[in-house]
């Protein structure tokens, strides 16, 4: 596998999927070195904690073998002695006070794992949350652990963290509580809602890793459509014969936008058949759909069974939306089911631009292709706004509109864009 580029202390662009494979375990040093080896400069990793620990920690990465298996170990070194019980009040207050120069995203998301750690322990030995004291996970290197992770996914520009089911592990292992069985409670309090398999002896998931992971992550079975950019694999200290003690990250772009011209997106097609619902909410329906995040919805007339008229709700989306529209489909009509199935789709590429009628602005949606220009047509929303604004006609607007766009060279077959026109501004309205 090639070398990643090192990432900058800024994110990269957004919009990138981060996929973790959970299959052996997890704990917070598994996913930060997996989050170094994709390209998380570990250096730019290093300034950011020592924004909440100053001169306090080390970090150091070298690559290691786990059962044949290549990947990214990152040791936290003390630079000061150290305890491993603190107060979560005290870590919460180091990253409250951290310089403004850490970014926010960064700060936030630790508060978050931080927060749902000290719930999680408040709630497994009857503590209140501000009275909590982590053993073990309030030590430095812990806090280190998880900041880091926090910096990693914002230097990467992962904007969609999506993991499997967690690798828990059996057994029992000695903590400061004594000796607990495996998953220890802490563990188990963490993957309430979330799939986890033994698939092993020891403690494979640590609390540090299961908050990291149940916090910042949503939980799919298998690895999203992504167009794969890199991948990575973090080690824990383990080395476990026959059975690579890793966590493996997968960074993308959604599969759903094509990166470049005349590429398919892959999307999905939601589809219900619906027989008993009034017509009259089908509007609203639509409208729910389009502004959840639908790339496209549309209704065709059926009969179904014993001759009884009904719709079919046909439902365009990417695949990283299509569970909560499925959601919004089974909420909003009266169907006992949706169907899903993965579509293609070759788009013209598209921009925009502004024509003036009698003062007022109207968007003209522009598709082109190689270079170009196919279909120009106003956008009917900002011709309606323009007709009442104007108190004329809406045909009349429309035509107004039209010949205003030929006579600014927005005509088929002429180049892309024209000269004088601003082909990238944003339409008015949806």
């Amino acid at each position: 596998m090639p070398s990643p580029e090192p990432a900058a202390d800024a994110p990269t662009d957004g919009d990138r999927i981060g996929w973790l494979d959970l299959s052996a375990g997890v704990a917070g040093d598994m996913l930060l070195g997996a989050l170094v080896g994709a390209g998380a400069e570990l250096a730019a990793i290093q300034r950011l904690v020592d924004l909440v620990l100053p001169g306090t920690v080390r970090l150091e990465s070298h690559r290691v073998d786990r059962a044949g298996l290549q990947a990214t170990k990152v040791d936290v070194v003390p630079l000061v002695d150290d305890h491993h019980h603190r107060p979560w009040a005290t870590i919460r207050d180091l990253l409250v006070a951290a310089p403004p120069t850490l970014p926010d995203s960064v700060r936030r998301t630790a508060l978050r794992v931080f927060e749902r750690l000290a719930t999680v322990e408040g709630e497994v030995h009857g503590v209140p949350t501000d009275e909590v004291v982590l053993h073990e996970v309030g030590s430095w290197d812990s806090v280190a652990d998880i900041v880091g992770v926090c910096a990693g996914l914002h230097l990467l520009g992962v904007t969609d963290l999506v993991a499997g089911p967690v690798a828990v592990g059996s057994g029992s292992v000695r903590t400061a509580h004594g000796t607990l069985p495996v998953p220890v409670p802490a563990v188990l309090g963490l993957l309430e809602g979330w799939s986890a398999q033994a698939s092993g002896t020891g403690e494979l998931a640590t609390p540090t890793g299961v908050a990291l992971v149940t916090t910042l992550a949503h939980e799919e079975p298998g690895m999203p459509p992504m167009r794969v950019e890199r991948s990575a694999a973090g080690a824990g200290t383990r080395d476990t014969p026959g059975r690579p003690n890793v966590v493996r990250l997968v960074l993308g772009r959604p599969a759903g936008r094509p990166t470049g011209p005349g590429e398919p997106a892959e999307l999905a097609v939601l589809e219900a058949n619906v027989d008993d619902l009034d017509p009259r909410v089908w509007p609203t329906v639509l409208t729910a759909l389009l502004d959840g995040g639908a790339a496209d919805v549309w209704l065709v007339p059926i009969v179904m069974k014993k001759g009884r008229p009904a719709h079919t709700l046909s439902v365009l989306c990417s695949p990283d939306a299509a569970a909560s529209l499925r959601d919004l489909v089974l909420d909003l009509t009266t169907t006992l089911g949706v169907r899903q199935s993965a579509v293609q789709r070759w788009s013209l590429e598209r921009a925009w631009a502004d024509v003036d009628v009698d003062g007022v602005t109207v968007a003209v949606k522009v598709s082109h292709r190689h270079g170009h220009l196919v279909h120009a047509t106003p956008e009917f929303a900002d011709v309606e706004a323009a007709a009442a604004s104007l108190g004329r006609p809406v045909r009349d607007v429309l035509a107004a509109a039209v010949a205003a766009a030929q006579a600014a060279g927005l005509r088929r077959g002429g180049p892309v864009p024209p000269a004088g026109l601003r082909m990238d501004s944003p339409p008015r309205s949806p």
